[in-house]
């Protein structure tokens, strides 16, 4: 059994933001065998065969790894760049040219190697990733994420529409057989680890049929999906016409795409109906505020949604959003429903910003609900998968100072305003240490 020894912090399913000061985590066969006061050490010491003991130094805290419930692995080539256009104009002349590339599976290999290392330096421990619409490249996707040991969903994208440009387009029936290839290529990986998801882009990219068909695969595999909504007023103006019905997520509704497993990017337009509708059928929203921002397509008013008790994650939606870290989707988060409080100041009733304690469990336990793995991953609840990450506030370089008067709340907020992968020293996924940082 392997101990560590100091400063926890996480999320409960009542309680946002628990910090335990002095405690105790053991690890036995990748779970979490115990999480309790420092003074039961000796007891466990007679109790288990301790083979390690790891003392935090001081300004050290463990939490839960970061969960990215939405990323586009083969933008990361251009994030941080072309933020010029909206959604689907940036799409036609940023996104699918690039996506295009990755028929050549080289290309693809050097791009995915490099932007999961990226993800799990910055904490990143389970993922859900869209690839491409093609095959060898996704399936070399979910081999990398198995050779580094995170978590992940993987999706082969799905789209047959007309507005998808012909070039970057799937006929129907190859896009269905492709994803049932998919499916048994990840299972012959036999990693407990990465899971296949069901990735239809979005209504526009798709057909009636197709999103049909997707859904009852995703059905009869018992697997997760995951799709946008609601995006922008264009994209739901656009799929209101072309589809004939009232909303995007009536549209999902239809094709049997909402379930328990469904992972909903972005929901920022959204009618109380379709509320409604989303939290009626379990599904989840990955909240994507720097992309909502970067590429102008609104706030989503993730207040109400929460308080609707809507399952909430955060995304990082590169390239749409520019930043790899989920401390900056908890940071774009908070910044964007303190916007929404300036902007509301005039109304009859007072509104309320999400408080990073909040913006915190979406980033953590909220990423784990919404991917349906609350029961494996998200906090250090004994039982649960070692998902971790060892933050170290006085490291070599680090980006921010601590004082005296910082007590472990300081800390550990400091590091959810001003830290980034520097402070990141260690990071574990199911038990395993599969990054730690050297200057």
């Amino acid at each position: 059994m392997q101990v560590f020894q100091g400063n926890f912090v996480h999320s409960e399913a009542a309680n946002p933001m628990v910090i335990l000061e002095n405690h105790i985590l053991g690890v036995q066969k990748n779970k979490i065998a115990f999480l309790e006061p420092e003074d039961r050490l000796a007891e466990r010491k007679l109790e288990h065969d301790i083979t390690e003991c790891n003392i935090m130094k001081p300004g050290q805290f463990m939490m839960p790894g970061f969960i990215d419930t939405h990323i586009h692995a083969p933008q990361y080539v251009f994030a941080g760049t072309s933020m010029d256009l909206p959604l689907l104009d940036w799409l036609n002349k940023y996104t699918y040219p690039t996506e295009a590339k990755f028929s050549d599976i080289e290309y693809a290999e050097d791009v995915y190697r490099r932007v999961v290392n990226r993800l799990v330096k910055n904490g990143t421990t389970t993922a859900s990733y869209y690839g491409t619409i093609h095959l060898p490249a996704t399936v070399k996707l979910a081999e990398i994420i198995c050779e580094v040991g995170q978590r992940a969903y993987v999706g082969k994208v799905n789209m047959d529409g007309l507005s998808a440009p012909e070039y970057y387009r799937e006929d129907t029936a190859t896009s269905i057989r492709d994803t049932e290839t998919f499916i048994e290529e990840i299972n012959t990986l036999d990693n407990g680890l990465v899971e296949p998801v069901i990735t239809p882009r979005f209504s526009l990219s798709c057909t009636f049929t197709l999103m049909e068909e997707l859904a009852k695969l995703a059905r009869a595999r018992q697997l997760p999906i995951q799709t946008h909504l609601s995006e922008t007023r264009d994209e739901s103006a656009h799929n209101a016409s072309l589809h004939d019905v009232e909303s995007c997520t009536a549209l999902l509704e239809k094709c049997g795409l909402l379930t328990d497993k469904t992972i909903l990017a972005h929901g920022i337009y959204l009618s109380d109906h379709d509320i409604n509708t989303i939290v009626q059928r379990g599904s989840g929203i990955s909240h994507c505020p720097n992309s909502n921002l970067s590429i102008n397509s609104g706030i989503m008013d993730c207040r109400r949604w929460l308080d609707l008790n809507m399952k909430i994650s955060v995304g990082t939606d590169m390239a749409g959003g520019y930043h790899p870290s989920t401390l900056d989707s908890i940071r774009s988060a908070l910044h964007s429903s303190s916007a929404l409080s300036i902007l509301r100041t005039d109304s009859t009733s007072p509104y309320k910003p999400i408080t990073k304690a909040e913006a915190f469990r979406m980033a953590t336990l909220g990423g784990a609900e919404v991917m349906g793995l609350q029961d494996v991953t998200g906090n250090l609840e004994p039982g649960k998968d070692f998902d971790a990450i060892l933050v170290d506030a006085q490291c070599n370089n680090s980006p921010f100072d601590i004082f005296p008067s910082d007590a472990t709340q300081g800390i550990i907020e400091k590091f959810i305003y001003l830290g980034d992968d520097r402070n990141i020293v260690k990071v574990f996924v199911a038990g395993e240490k599969i990054h730690e940082y050297r200057d």
